[in-house]
C-alpha cells in the first residue's frame, strides 16, 4: 500500500505560526539569558534537507550577542591535528548563550566517513567518544538538541536542479553535494550507524520529516520550545525621554558630504 502524502502546510497559516514560534525563541532568548543557561542545538542531515532554511528562521529575530550560528570550513592542517572535538569545544556556548551548529563534529560519521576523509580506526574512535563527550556536555549543565532533516532521495534531486537554475543559490552546490547522489545508501548506512551509536538518552536524536519545508520548519521549532522548560522573563520598563531643548547645532552643508547614488529612484 503507498504511502499517502501529506499536503503541504498553506503559506498563511504557516506565516502565521512561524511569527508565533519565532515570538515564543525571543522569549526562550530571554530566559536562557535571564538564567545563564548555555543551549546547543545541533542540525544535521543530507545536503539540501533544509537545514540552513530553519537555522535563518530560527534564527532571524534572535539577538546574534545571545544565539549565533556556527558553520565550520573543513580543518586546518594544525586542527586535523588535534583531538577531533577540540575545534567544536571553543564554540560551546557561555553562560547566557544560544548556539546553533549548522552541521557539527558529527560530520566525522557522515561525510567524512563516506568519502574517505578519516581512516576507519578514527572513525571508530569518534564513535565510540562521541556518546562519552555529548554525556560530559549535559553533566555540565549544557541544554544538547539534536535534529536529523529527513529529505527523500527524489525531493533532495528537485532541491539540486533548483540550485543549479537559481543564480543566488548556485554557491549552495558543490561537487561534494553531487558526488552524494552517487553515494546515495553509503551515506544511509553511514546515518543509520551513527543513530545507533549516538541515541542516547540524555542527547537523543530527533528526526525532522524534511520534504515539506514549512512544515519541518515549523515542527522542528515547535519541538525545540517544547524541550526547554523557559519562561516568560518580564522585560524591563523603558520610558523614551523627552528630547532636549536644541543647543544651536547646525548640520554641515549636504554637499560636504558624498551620499550613496539613489538607485532606487530608477526603479
Amino acid at each position: 500500500m503507498a504511502e499517502k502524502k501529506t499536503a503541504k502546510v498553506p503559506l498563511a497559516a504557516y506565516e502565521l505560526e512561524l511569527l508565533r514560534l519565532q515570538t515564543e525563541l525571543v522569549k526562550l532568548q530571554e530566559w536562557v539569558r535571564s538564567e545563564g543557561a548555555r543551549v546547543v542545538v545541533i542540525f544535521e542531515g543530507r545536503d539540501a534537507a533544509g537545514k540552513g532554511g530553519t537555522i535563518k528562521r530560527a534564527a532571524e529575530h534572535l539577538n546574534p550577542r545571545v544565539a549565533r550560528t556556527v558553520a565550520l570550513p573543513k580543518p586546518t592542517e594544525r586542527e586535523r591535528t588535534q583531538w577531533y572535538f577540540q575545534r567544536y569545544v571553543e564554540h560551546l556556548p557561555a553562560a547566557g548563550e544560544i548556539v546553533l551548529f549548522d552541521r557539527s563534529w558529527y560530520n566525522r560519521a557522515g561525510v567524512e566517513h563516506v568519502m574517505g576523509f578519516c581512516t576507519k580506526e578514527e572513525y571508530q574512535l569518534f564513535l565510540r567518544q562521541c556518546p562519552i563527550f555529548e554525556r560530559m556536555l549535559t553533566k555540565e549543565g549544557i541544554l544538547l538538541r539534536k535534529y536529523w532533516f529527513s529529505v527523500s532521495d527524489a525531493e533532495q534531486q528537485k532541491r539540486f536542479r533548483r540550485r543549479l537554475k537559481d543564480p543566488t543559490k548556485r554557491w549552495k552546490l558543490s561537487p561534494m553535494d553531487l558526488e552524494s547522489i552517487t553515494r546515495w545508501e553509503a551515506y544511509s548506512r553511514a546515518k543509520d550507524e551513527m543513530l545507533v551509536h549516538t541515541d542516547i538518552s540524555e542527547a537523543p536524536w530527533f528526526v525532522v520529516e524534511s520534504d515539506d519545508k514549512r512544515r519541518a520548519r515549523l515542527n522542528m521549532i515547535a519541538h525545540l520550545l517544547g524541550s526547554v522548560p523557559y519562561h516568560d522573563v518580564p522585560p524591563p520598563v523603558l520610558e523614551l525621554p523627552s528630547r532636549p531643548p536644541s543647543t544651536g547645532y547646525v548640520r554641515p552643508p549636504r554637499d560636504l558630504q558624498t551620499f550613496v547614488p539613489d538607485h532606487a529612484a530608477g526603479l
